[in-house]
């Protein structure tokens, strides 16, 4: 499908996500995937963040909100919690929580899980799985318009994990 994969190999496309549980034979799945250049530790703070500001293009997500360019110092998220928020409301829940690990969540029928996955060097796959049930023509406009929003917010969490690692370098 057109807008189904950004940034992933084959392999990350063929491995399980936590949001595979929660539909079965979806119509619409989409991976997208970035490489950062910090450890998962220094990443994570960054994908929990979600659950106060969208982290994407603001000017649509988050009614010309700018998201949070300092972590808040959050506790860690639990089920149940909303999933995040955008415009200045909640959106959606957690549906499953791995510290560290993923962070997986539902909204608006859709089903996402943020995986990190260490890497050498002190990197990070930061991959994105998004799952739903939905109408077959309706999959391709969803698909394309996640794929920015999307590429935007793992870039975004990217930047600001790599600022916060190389600013601790320096001055550690």
């Amino acid at each position: 499908m057109i807008g189904d994969r950004w940034g992933v190999t084959n392999s990350e496309i063929l491995r399980s996500y936590p949001c595979d549980d929660f539909v079965s034979s979806p119509v619409l799945q989409a991976w997208r995937g970035v490489r950062v250049e910090a450890p998962a530790a220094a990443v994570w703070p960054w994908v929990a963040q979600v659950r106060i500001a969208p982290y994407s293009y603001d000017w649509i997500d988050n009614l010309g909100h700018r998201s949070p360019r300092q972590l808040v110092g959050l506790p860690e998220p639990r089920v149940g919690e909303a999933f995040t928020t955008a415009g200045g409301r909640k959106w959606g829940r957690i549906v499953s929580v791995d510290p560290g690990k993923q962070l997986t969540g539902t909204i608006m029928g859709a089903f996402m899980s943020y995986v990190l996955v260490p890497e050498e060097q002190n990197t990070t796959r930061l991959l994105l799985k998004v799952v739903m049930q939905t109408a077959r023509w309706a999959a391709l406009g969803l698909s394309v318009g996640d794929l920015a929003m999307a590429r935007r917010q793992l870039l975004n969490l990217k930047r600001l994990a790599e600022r916060r690692q190389h600013q601790g370098t320096a001055t550690g």
